[in-house]
């Protein structure tokens, strides 16, 4: 994973910033190359066909409820060295998964 940290800003922030984005140098590049440079970055994972069948987008709830969960010693240091926000993110893990399964459960209660 990337050791940079995720920075927060607002919508409006957003619209200010410039993009770092080459375009140019992106547009001149053939779907090889690109697929190259894919396979080449550590950070990029390939999303398959499958994954686009049970994606949705997530909507945080404005409602959490405070509870006491134990997780494992790895588990804690995995999501805390991202930095900030391990909680919400290790929350948008479990959420995603438990979408995924009710998606595949009612895939399956479909099914013949």
């Amino acid at each position: 994973m990337s050791e940079n940290t995720t920075t927060k800003v607002s919508d409006d922030e957003l619209k200010e910033m410039e993009s770092q984005t080459d375009w140019k140098a992106l547009q001149a590049k053939t779907d090889a190359e690109i697929q190259q440079d894919i396979a080449a970055d550590p950070d990029a994972h390939a999303l398959d066909a499958d994954w686009f069948q049970v994606a949705q987008s997530v909507v945080p709830s404005s409602t959490k409820k405070r509870i006491t969960i134990r997780l494992d010693e790895d588990i804690i240091a995995y999501f805390k060295r991202e930095g900030d926000g391990y909680q919400s993110r290790i929350n948008d893990v479990l959420k995603t998964f438990v979408i995924a399964k009710r998606i595949q459960d009612e895939r399956s209660s479909r099914s013949p």
